[in-house]
């Protein structure tokens, strides 16, 4: 065990260092080339991705904003000409029932009139009926008094011949 008791793994000489500082900038120079090149390309692209998604993104959310608005604008719209349109209805509704109610009052007044026309012309009918009824009865009632009362006197015969010729002449 001897043999082993001089020796040191790791002893600071300066060739000692210098080889490690060579090959340790080789190794930095082959690995910079060939390694942190595509590294950082890898880094560089996949930043940009990133970025490019982000800002697809930041697209997408203002164009789902606008949609949003324009649908907000759309539903305003349809409720708007919704309202315009149960107003108009309810105007043509009631338009329609004065229309009705003016031409049933109207009706109803042509109706009155002409049953109250009727009416009266069925009372003047029955007043000239009941005239003439009451005046033949009269004039028969006349005419009895007269053929009773004129029987037999030349008097009496003379004055209604005088009378029938009258009423000839006229």
């Amino acid at each position: 065990m001897m043999f082993l008791a001089g020796f040191a793994p790791f002893q600071p000489t300066p060739g000692l260092a210098l080889w490690s500082l060579i090959i340790f900038l080789l190794f930095w120079a082959v690995m910079a080339k060939y390694a942190f090149r595509p590294m950082m390309e890898g880094l560089k692209k996949r930043e940009s991705d990133i970025s490019n998604a982000l800002a697809e993104a930041q697209k997408a959310k203002e164009e789902m904003a606008n949609l949003k608005a324009e649908n907000e604008a759309i539903l305003a719209e349809a409720r708007e000409e919704r309202a315009t349109m149960l107003r108009e209805a309810k105007e043509t509704k009631a338009a329609i029932i004065a229309e009705a109610k003016e031409k049933a009052k109207e009706e109803a007044n042509r109706m009155t009139s002409t049953a109250k026309m009727e009416i009266e012309n069925e009372k003047k009918a029955a007043m000239i009926e009941v005239k003439n009824d009451v005046g033949n009865m009269a004039t028969e009632i006349a005419e009895k008094i007269l053929r009773k009362e004129l029987k037999g006197s030349p008097e009496h015969q003379s004055f209604v011949n005088t009378l029938v010729g009258e009423m000839n002449m006229n």
